[in-house]
């Protein structure tokens, strides 16, 4: 099994693509992040809750970001040749 040696119109293409998984993936999980732990900043609630809030909202934005980079990867991988 002989692999081709990557061109570096290859190389240039991943590295766009490592750039927009990467940022794509911060913008989601700052959106996610914003939506769940919000109203701790927004409204006075108990302090559990706040504490509940920011917690929630950093692992699902961590979770979500991470799903999003390996699926616009994933995806990548499979349309090459």
């Amino acid at each position: 099994m002989t692999r081709r040696r990557r061109s570096q119109a290859d190389r240039d293409d991943m590295t766009v693509e490592i750039g927009y998984a990467l940022l794509s993936a911060f913008f989601l999980g700052a959106v996610i992040f914003a939506t769940i732990a919000g109203p701790a900043a927004v409204w006075h609630l108990p302090r559990a809750v706040e504490k509940f809030l920011v917690v929630a909202g950093v692992v699902t934005a961590g979770v979500l970001a991470v799903i999003r980079v390996v699926h616009v990867l994933w995806h990548h991988g499979n349309r090459q040749p």
